[in-house]
């Protein structure tokens, strides 16, 4: 599963209470603002090749199997070859290109699987190779997507701090496995080491989460997806469980990449993580 924590320290920040509080969520905001206009950040995402068996060439110019926005790249950059799972990319003669900012000639490249993708680099775009299910596929990133360019900003319901909960952490022993859809039809089957049970309007709930860069992650349904909120759901990070309870800060609760981008693999709340209320907290839908 893809990687969607924004920034590595910004869903472990400000889990204080308080008169600062209100403070504390803005400040939130702004950082999850930052790192979605980043450089580097989902909005940067355009484009998604799935590879097929053999040579995949890559340029700006009509023909290529992988095409690049005009005026970003070279006419022919080069071409992706792919055998049995495993990627390699081999420059065009004369083409200015880097992998792992390096000039590119002819290496294998590392899927985001390893954690560590390798990155292929031309002018303003960046390129990694990516795995899901059985497929693979080129990521596009551009510094000048359209999604970036027309970006509207962010909006979310009124901060209130009654969304911060203090709920009972159950584990497993062992850790079970969750089945995790996503958006292109495929079911992972996820680790999950325990449910967060918590009380909101006078209804005992329960949410499981998988476990992503040492934190707890949710992914959840609740009444306001599809009306106010982003209709497939959303996300929420929370620290590991101290003592055998566990904070949920809907007010840091936020839309999955693909609210911005057609080109994210996000994946969905599974049956259980849909809740019968409304969590009228965190981040509201984007556009339309």
């Amino acid at each position: 599963m893809g990687k969607f924590l924004l920034a590595g320290a910004l869903f472990l920040l400000l889990q204080s209470s308080g008169p600062s509080y209100k403070n504390q969520i803005e400040h939130w905001q702004r950082e999850r603002l930052a790192a979605l206009t980043a450089d580097d950040g989902w909005l940067t995402v355009a484009g998604l090749f799935w590879l097929k068996e053999g040579r995949n060439t890559i340029g700006a110019g009509a023909g290529n199997q992988i095409l690049l926005p005009k005026g970003s790249a070279p006419a022919m950059l080069g071409a992706f070859e792919f055998h049995n799972g495993a990627t390699s990319f081999e420059a065009a003669p004369g083409a200015d290109v880097s992998v792992n900012g390096k000039p590119a000639v002819s290496s294998p490249l590392r899927s985001d699987v390893s954690g560590n993708p390798d990155v292929i680099r031309v002018r303003d775009l960046a390129m990694y190779v990516i795995r899901r299910g059985k497929r693979f596929g080129i990521r596009l990133k551009d510094k000048n997507s359209k999604m970036r360019r027309e970006f509207a900003g962010l909006k979310y319901f009124p901060i209130d701090e009654r969304y911060r909960l203090t709920g009972k952490f159950v584990a497993y022993g062992p850790s079970k496995k969750i089945k995790v859809p996503d958006i292109l039809g495929d079911i992972a089957d996820e680790p999950c080491p325990g449910y967060a049970e918590f009380s909101l309007n006078g209804q005992t709930l329960r949410l499981e989460p998988i476990v992503e860069d040492g934190l707890l992650f949710f992914i959840f349904k609740d009444q306001t997806s599809g009306k106010e909120t982003y209709p497939a759901g959303r996300f929420l990070y929370a620290e590991m469980p101290h003592d055998g309870e566990v904070i949920l800060d809907f007010n840091k609760a936020y839309n999955p990449p693909c609210a911005f981008t057609p080109f994210a693999t996000c994946p969905l709340p599974p049956s259980q993580n849909h809740l019968p209320l409304r969590i009228q907290a965190g981040e509201l839908r984007y556009g339309h």
